[in-house]
């Protein structure tokens, strides 16, 4: 090739190039959102009065809410401390590391080699020319570089989907945190639950002391048998038991709370359940806002466009591969001529690789490329139904709930005055223990369930909020990934 047109196919190259980019086609399924049939609002209603209707999304750090500095502290040592979530934390390094390795891939990559070596060839095999030395020296240096024309989209694709699986693992990232958020407040309602039981219990137990002393004082003066004083021991021993497994409970779930926080020797100081307030609950708004409103579906949905994007890819891998490539250099026996004009080298063309016959394989990729499709977008809708749920079920436990909260009430006032009147029908001789005992165990159950009432409000109340979102936002960056 005449020098003239080297450089005329040099001058040409870039806009060959730019040509073929421009015009390159991106082959593949484009992303559409699946269409899912929700209903148009949940099947239970709030009290308008317990809702805060100026309240769009949850806050962001909702258990503020409950107005508990332990609660906060302890959540802040959650998501500051826990390991599931740095687990989470460097798989979204991981996915950002990755995106910037596929987008690397759509620009050149340019090489320097460089090699000065010395050889000896055997005088036994073969003789050589007159003059010439056994001894031979080699230099060379060249740039090289070489660029996949991306004519199908199958690099766009493939930057597609890794763009998608960074916004997964930040949504991933952002689920963990608000799955540990509310776990850690539920474990401390819990805990504080298990506090008033144990005072609960411990009243009781003052008080059997009291009737086991009235019982002994009577059966010594012959006004009672001492059935009825094996029956005050018995129920005596069992509020003591009781108290003693309500501690054991309250250590397994402060052991929970060090896990979760990190802090594996954490104690935590006794407090009364009964003295946590409810904030005002969240607007469900409509079913739909769940879509934009919670990480698991966007996540969900990340995945579902990675798994879209991959088809494009598997397709692309039919169609033949265009690569342009090329070097320069110099080539001398000593390396100080390596940048003189005679030892100037120079390489540069088009490739092209097709597959002719691969049994099957290639289409078989693409097969499975559609089958993961597939499975993402049942997975996504599954997300979905999955969160109107548990929305449903937050609102409709909620609703039950607190319209238990009068009767629980209720029957914690008559069990207290069964009790009492009980007592003083026992002392006058007008009835037996046995109708001391059975309002004993009636007034016990009735103090227990008033505190689990309570408790179940307080979880009942993080469930909707998670179920809403959690104070998640995609307003905190999640979408905005570089590439």
């Amino acid at each position: 090739m005449s020098k003239p047109n080297v450089m005329l196919w040099q001058r040409a190259l870039p806009g060959l190039l730019l040509t073929l980019l421009l015009t390159g086609c991106t082959i593949g399924p484009d992303y559409k959102r699946p269409m899912i049939d929700l209903p148009p609002a949940y099947p239970h209603a709030l009290d308008s009065e317990t809702v805060d209707a100026e309240q769009g999304r949850v806050a962001e750090q909702w258990w503020t809410l409950y107005g508990d500095t332990t609660l906060n502290e302890l959540v802040t040592l959650t998501l500051k401390n826990n390991a599931d979530l740095r687990m989470a934390v460097a798989q979204v390094d991981e996915a950002e590391a990755i995106l910037a390795e596929t987008g690397a891939n759509l620009l050149p990559e340019i090489d320097l080699d460089a090699s000065n070596t010395k050889a000896r060839s055997s005088s036994l095999t073969a003789t050589p020319p007159s003059g010439t030395s056994l001894l031979t020296r080699n230099s060379r240096i060249t740039l090289s570089t070489a660029f996949e024309l991306d004519l199908w989209g199958k690099l766009r694709r493939a930057t597609q989907s890794a763009r998608a699986q960074v916004l997964s693992s930040r949504y991933a990232r952002d689920v963990t945190a608000l799955t540990l958020a509310g776990t850690t407040a539920r474990s401390y309602f819990t805990l504080r639950a298990l506090d008033t039981q144990i005072a609960v219990t411990r009243e009781i137990l003052a008080s059997r002391d009291e009737s086991l002393k009235v019982v002994k004082n009577r059966a010594r003066g012959g006004l009672a048998s001492d059935l009825d004083v094996y029956q005050a021991q018995g129920v005596h021993a069992d509020a003591a038991l009781q108290r003693s497994e309500l501690q054991r409970q309250r250590d397994l779930v402060e052991h929970l709370l060090g896990s979760l926080t990190g802090i594996l020797n954490l104690k935590i100081a006794a407090g009364d359940l009964m003295g946590l307030g409810l904030p005002a609950l969240p607007a469900a708004g409509l079913p739909a806002s769940l879509l934009e409103r919670r990480p698991d579906v966007q996540q969900a949905e990340q995945e579902l466009i990675a798994a879209n994007a991959k088809i494009g890819v598997a397709k692309a891998a039919l169609l033949p591969t265009f690569s342009l490539s090329g070097s320069y250099g110099g080539h001398s026996e000593k390396s100080k001529n390596l940048y003189e004009e005679g030892a100037r080298i120079w390489s540069a063309g088009p490739s092209v690789h097709l597959p002719i016959f691969d049994a099957g394989k290639y289409r078989a990729r693409t097969y499975q490329a559609e089958a993961r499709q597939r499975l993402s977008a049942a997975a996504y809708q599954k997300s979905v139904e999955t969160a109107f749920r548990e929305v449903a079920d937050a609102l409709a436990n909620l609703e039950h709930t607190s319209a238990a909260v009068e009767d629980t009430l209720t029957k914690v006032n008559a069990a207290r005055n069964a009790l009492r009147l009980s007592r003083l029908r026992y002392e006058s001789g007008y009835s037996g223990y046995l109708d001391v005992l059975e309002a004993q165990r009636s007034a016990n159950t009735a103090e227990l369930a008033l505190v689990q009432n309570r408790q179940a409000l307080l979880s009942y109340n993080i469930d909707l909020m998670k179920a809403l979102g959690g104070g998640w936002s995609p307003s905190r960056g999640a979408t905005q990934v570089k590439r």
